[in-house]
């Protein structure tokens, strides 16, 4: 379903967005449409991955490292 939107544009970026999709053979509604699918797309791949790294921060990484017992061990070469 698509739904109408009324857009209040200064008159000479309009001219220009005119000019942009009468080159690319496009109307003005497909250019402002697929520029937002990419903005939207781009906003939630970003917040996945945020979502993910903030879920292995919170996690941790077991990096299998065990303190040394002694004083002894910690000088041993």
């Amino acid at each position: 379903m698509k739904t109408n939107v009324t857009l209040k544009l200064d008159a000479d970026l309009l001219r220009d967005a005119r000019i942009v999709a009468a080159e690319e053979g496009r109307s003005i509604s497909a250019l402002l449409t697929d520029r937002l699918e990419a903005m939207v797309r781009e906003r939630k791949a970003f917040d996945q991955a945020r979502r993910r790294a903030l879920a292995r921060l919170r996690d941790g990484m077991d990096l299998q490292w065990t303190p040394p017992k002694s004083r002894d061990e910690i000088h041993e070469r």
